[in-house]
């Protein structure tokens, strides 16, 4: 076996004669059986005509028998774990002579693993202090606000404006067209853009009004990002917010809470483990991010290939969930494709050490862990549970929970011991 470079070998494989001639006559014995050939009965043409007439397709199944079955031999013979198809190639086969073919293959690279014990790390438990809980408790008071009508008059800061918005032809339409029959705007809010509300401002129910928007760059919807589009608006009505009083009614309505102090702490339980759970989550990317550093290894192509797939199709998710159509972009997929690959490499490697640290301390996904996760999954789309499972099975994606959940356990463990700096 010949290395060819970082994961790529080579394997020159020679099939004896004897194999070679059995499988070839065992192939012309099935063609001959059901070849149909003027003058002849079905299976009595002779084998001379029968090896003339179909030369090619005879030599094409012995190949497709014969390759795959020696070159898998000669893979466990050397203990290689190949990854992706083989490129076959120089195949040399006459009668009367062994067949001959290279092989060009990736393999999983052998990890000379380092301490991953002990990493270094900085983190610490978060605080929650008594303004959190405030501010949380405050998002759901305004949750629960009621929106009572008021009569017609000026449109006055704080009020919430409810109008009917249309792009108007030309002026950023071309960005695809915008009509909404009934919108609410916090005039002054800080949620608001300041073009509907210096332009709705002082407006009654009734009027109309035409105005343009400026989007910021970095604005969601993509279609709309960082261009100014002019709008028909129409005032419809005027809205004001009333919030519940903040007392242990406030609390009940809420959930299983006796008064407002159950839910405050209860609240800052939450908010604890949001936080607990978001700053674990850092520590392990920068465990991983220093175990990749100490370690040199190739990684097969095959692998980076397919985590730059993963990379471009999620973005193009994203894009679509917008509203954009990927196709329209006129992107050079190849310069997209070429940025990606530093990151994608990144997560190969990661990946990669992730499942040799899982083999050393023999972690694994557990049948029950998996039948908990596929549980919840078809809760979540609320399909019945062994349908979910069958489904799973079939597509491959049974095999993917178990991975997710054996690297999650494999990032637990390095946290675990991983030693903790302020």
């Amino acid at each position: 076996m010949a290395l060819l470079e970082g994961c790529r070998h080579s394997l020159e494989v020679s099939i004896p004669v004897e194999d070679v001639d059995g499988e070839t006559g065992r192939v012309m014995a099935d063609v001959q059986k059901r070849a149909k050939l003027p003058g002849f009965r079905p299976g009595k043409a002779p084998a001379s005509l029968i090896r003339k007439q179909f030369a090619g397709d005879i030599r094409q199944r012995v190949l497709e028998s014969l390759i795959p079955k020696f070159l898998n031999k000669q893979f466990e013979a050397e203990n290689l774990n190949v990854v992706g198809t083989p490129d076959i190639k120089d195949v040399h086969f006459h009668d009367g002579e062994p067949l001959r073919f290279k092989a060009e293959f990736e393999v999983v690279p052998a990890i000379e693993l380092q301490e991953y014990k002990g990493v270094e790390v900085p983190y610490h438990d978060p605080e929650v202090i008594a303004e959190d809980v405030a501010q949380r408790i405050e998002e759901l008071r305004q949750a629960k606000a009621d929106y009572s009508n008021v009569d017609p008059r000026p449109i006055e800061d704080g009020d919430f404006a409810v109008v009917s918005l249309e792009t108007v032809s030309g002026a950023g339409a071309e960005s695809g067209p915008v009509k909404q029959d009934e919108t609410v705007l916090e005039i002054g809010g800080k949620d608001t853009f300041p073009a509907f509300s210096e332009n709705l401002r002082g407006a009654s129910p009734g009027d109309e009004k035409e105005f343009s928007v400026p989007y910021p760059e970095d604005y969601g919807n993509k279609r709309l990002a960082g261009k100014t589009v002019a709008f028909h608006a129409k005032v419809k009505g005027i809205r004001k917010k009333e919030l519940p009083e903040l007392n242990d009614d406030f609390a009940q309505d809420l959930g299983d809470y006796r008064n407002l102090e159950e839910l405050r702490e209860a609240l800052r339980k939450n908010i604890f483990a949001q936080r607990q759970y978001e700053a674990q989550q850092a520590a392990k990317e920068k465990i991983v991010e220093k175990l990749v550093a100490e370690h040199d290894f190739p990684v097969p192509e095959v692998f980076v290939e397919r985590q730059i797939r993963n990379r471009v199709e999620q973005s193009l998710r994203a894009l679509a969930s917008e509203g954009v159509d990927p196709n329209q972009l006129k992107l050079d997929w190849a310069k997209v494709k070429e940025s990606q690959r530093e990151k994608a490499v990144h997560e190969v490697k990661a990946s990669l050490l992730l499942a040799k640290v899982a083999e050393r301390e023999a972690i694994h996904a557990t049948r029950e862990e998996v039948d908990r996760e596929v549980e919840r999954i078809a809760r979540q789309q609320r399909e019945p549970v062994p349908a979910v499972e069958m489904r799973f099975e079939r597509d491959g994606t049974l095999g993917r929970i178990a991975s997710h959940i054996q690297t999650e356990k494999t990032l637990n463990l390095l946290f675990e011991h991983a030693r903790k700096t302020a």
